[in-house]
C-alpha cells in the first residue's frame, strides 16, 4: 500500500475470517514447535506443569489477536496506526526496530530453509558442496521473494493451502513422536517451581512467538471484510495462531522423553530426524524447510509494509529488490564465511524484542485510554503535525531501560538480573511490557489532573 494513503482502500479489504485462521495457522505450523516444548521441559517442569504452560504461552497470541481487532476497526495497517501513539518522527524508532525484528527473523527462516532443504537433497543421496547448498539457497529464497509479487487475497490462499499440505504431514510426524513416547517417563517427571520454572517457560513462549508476531497483526487485520465481527477477527488470529503451536509444543513435550538432547542441541532438526523412520526422512525435511515457508510469507510482507511506514518511499519492486539483496547477503555470510553467526544474530533479536513488548503494550494502552472513539486520521498521516506524542515515547524509553536492566544473557547482564531473572532473558520482555503499562497509566493520570 502507497505510504500517501493512511487507510486501506474498500476494494481490497477481502480476507475472510477463515482465511484469516489459515494465514495465523500456516504461519505457526513449523515443527521449531516441537523443539519449543522440549525446552519447556528443560525448565524442570512436570508434564502437566509444562502442558499448561505451553497452552498459556500459545495463548499469548490474544496479543496480537487484539492488534489485529483494533486494525480492522481503523482500517489501517500497524505501524501506520503507532503513529497516533508515539508522534510521527517519534514512532520511526520502534517502526525501524520493528522492520530489523522481521527482517532479521526472515534471514533466519531462509537460512534454517536453505540448510534444511540442503539435509533433504542428502537423503536421496544428491552430493553436498558450496554450490549445491548454494543452489538451495537460490530455491527457498526465491519460493519466499516471488510472495512479493502477490495480493494480500492471493496470499491468503496460499497460506490456506499451505496449511492443509504442511499441516498434515506435520500431523503424520507428531503421530510418529506420540507413538515412540516414553508415556510412562513423561508422567513420572518431578514438578518443579512455578514461579522460577513455570513462569519463565510461559514467558519465552511469549517473548519468541506472540509479542514478536504482534507487529504484524494489524496488518492482516486492517485487510479483513468490513462487514466480519470484530470478535471473529479476534478469535481467528488468536486460534489460528495458537492451535498449532500448542499441539506441536504438547508433541515436543513428549518428545523430549526419546531424545532429552532436543531442547540444547545446536541442530535440533538432525535430533528429530534420529527419531523417525529413515523411509521418512525425504518427507521429514520437506515439511521442516515446507513449515518455515508460510512465516517467511507474513515476515517479508510486513518488513516490507514497515519500510514504507517509516518514511522510505520506494515501489513495491523496488522493495523486493532491496528486502532481497540485504537477506541474501546475510545468508551467504552465514552459510559459507561465519558459522557461528545464527546464535549472534539471534541474541540481538532477543534485544529488540524487549523493545517490541514495550511498544506493543503502550499501543495497547494508549488505544483503551484515547482511542475509544477511534484514531484520528490526521494523527496517523506521514505529514501530521504531531512529531512527537511525548507520554508515549517517554513510556517506551522507560520501560525498555526496565527491560534491559532485567535482562541475563551470553552478551549482556542487567543489575537487577538476579533470582528468577538470572539466564532467562525471556522474562525481562515481560517486565519491559508490564512497566510500560504501569508508566502509560501514570502518564494519563497526569495528563487528566492538569
Amino acid at each position: 500500500m502507497d505510504n500517501e494513503f493512511v487507510k486501506v482502500p474498500e476494494k481490497d479489504k477481502t480476507l475472510s475470517p477463515g482465511k484469516l485462521f489459515y494465514n495465523w495457522f500456516a504461519a505457526n505450523i513449523g515443527i521449531m514447535g516441537f523443539v519449543y516444548g522440549a525446552i519447556i521441559v528443560s525448565y524442570h517442569l512436570s508434564f502437566w506443569q509444562s502442558v499448561t504452560a505451553a497452552l498459556i504461552g500459545a495463548l499469548t497470541f490474544a496479543i496480537p489477536g487484539w492488534v489485529a481487532m483494533i486494525g480492522q476497526r481503523e482500517g489501517v495497517t500497524t505501524f501506520k496506526m503507532s503513529r497516533a501513539t508515539f508522534g510521527t518522527h517519534g514512532n520511526k524508532i520502534p517502526n525501524f526496530m520493528a522492520w530489523l525484528n522481521m527482517v532479521g527473523w526472515l534471514a533466519v527462516n531462509v537460512i534454517t530453509g536453505t540448510l534444511l532443504f540442503s539435509a533433504m537433497l542428502k537423503t536421496i543421496h544428491v552430493p553436498q558442496t558450496g554450490f549445491t547448498k548454494f543452489i538451495c539457497l537460490v530455491v527457498f529464497a526465491g519460493l519466499v521473494f516471488l510472495s512479493g509479487i502477490f495480493k494480500e487475497d492471493t496470499l491468503a490462499k496460499i497460506q490456506t493451502w499451505l496449511s492443509w499440505i504442511f499441516g498434515g504431514l506435520t500431523l503424520v510426524m507428531l503421530i510418529m513422536f506420540l507413538m515412540n513416547a516414553n508415556w510412562g517417563e513423561a508422567f513420572a517427571m518431578k514438578p518443579g517451581s512455578w514461579v522460577t520454572g513455570w513462569l519463565p517457560a510461559v514467558a519465552f513462549i511469549a517473548a519468541g512467538s506472540s509479542i514478536s508476531w504482534s507487529m504484524a497483526a494489524a496488518d492482516w487485520g486492517a485487510y479483513v471484510h468490513p462487514n466480519t465481527k470484530p470478535s471473529a477477527t479476534f478469535w481467528n488470529t488468536t486460534l489460528g495462531a495458537a492451535t498449532p503451536l500448542f499441539i506441536l509444543m504438547a508433541g515436543g513435550v513428549l518428545l523430549s522423553t526419546i531424545s532429552p538432547s532436543l531442547a540444547r542441541a545446536s541442530d535440533p532438526y538432525q535430533v528429530m530426524y534420529g527419531v523417525i523412520p529413515g523411509w521418512f526422512g525425504f518427507l521429514y525435511f520437506l515439511v521442516a524447510a515446507g513449515g518455515i515457508i508460510p512465516q517467511c510469507l507474513v515476515s517479508f510482507r510486513s518488513a516490507r509494509i514497515n519500510l514504507s511506514t517509516i518514511g522510505i518511499e520506494v515501489s513495491q519492486k523496488r522493495s523486493l529488490i532491496l528486502h532481497a539483496v540485504i537477506i541474501i547477503l546475510i545468508s551467504i555470510y552465514v552459510l559459507f564465511i561465519s558459522g557461528d553467526f545464527l546464535s549472534n544474530f539471534e541474541l540481538f533479536l532477543n534485544f529488540l524484542g524487549i523493545c517490541l513488548a514495550s511498544w506493543v503494550a503502550i499501543f495497547l494502552v494508549d488505544s483503551v485510554i484515547y482511542r475509544k472513539n477511534g484514531y484520528d486520521v490526521k494523527l496517523m498521516e506521514p505529514n501530521s503535525s504531531v512529531y512527537y506524542n511525548w507520554p508515549g515515547i517517554i513510556s517506551w524509553i522507560i520501560a525498555t531501560i526496565f527491560g534491559f536492566l532485567f535482562t541475563s544473557n551470553a552478551a549482556y547482564r542487567g543489575p537487577f538480573a538476579h533470582g528468577i531473572f538470572e539466564n532467562n532473558s525471556s522474562l525481562a520482555v515481560f517486565v519491559s511490557g508490564i512497566a510500560a503499562i504501569i508508566v502509560m497509566f501514570i502518564k494519563s493520570s497526569d495528563k487528566q489532573e492538569d
